[in-house]
């Protein structure tokens, strides 16, 4: 059966950090793919329109 394991953070090492503690416990054989997302927006209500970021990754493995 295919699952699917979704991460994000507010900062690309907490969403590496996440993504490696995962993987050492998924076999290698179990491995399918990794999807990776970013995406910004502005914070309108800070004085110097602050930029916000998130980092997203599926990954998709064999259960």
């Amino acid at each position: 059966m295919l699952q699917v394991k979704l991460f994000e953070a507010e900062h690309e090492q907490d969403l590496e950090d996440e993504i490696n503690e995962f993987l050492t416990q998924l076999h290698e054989s179990k491995f399918i793919d990794i999807k990776y997302e970013v995406s910004m927006a502005v914070d309108e209500d800070t004085e110097d329109f602050e930029s916000l970021y998130s980092f997203s990754a599926m990954i998709l493995y064999r259960a």
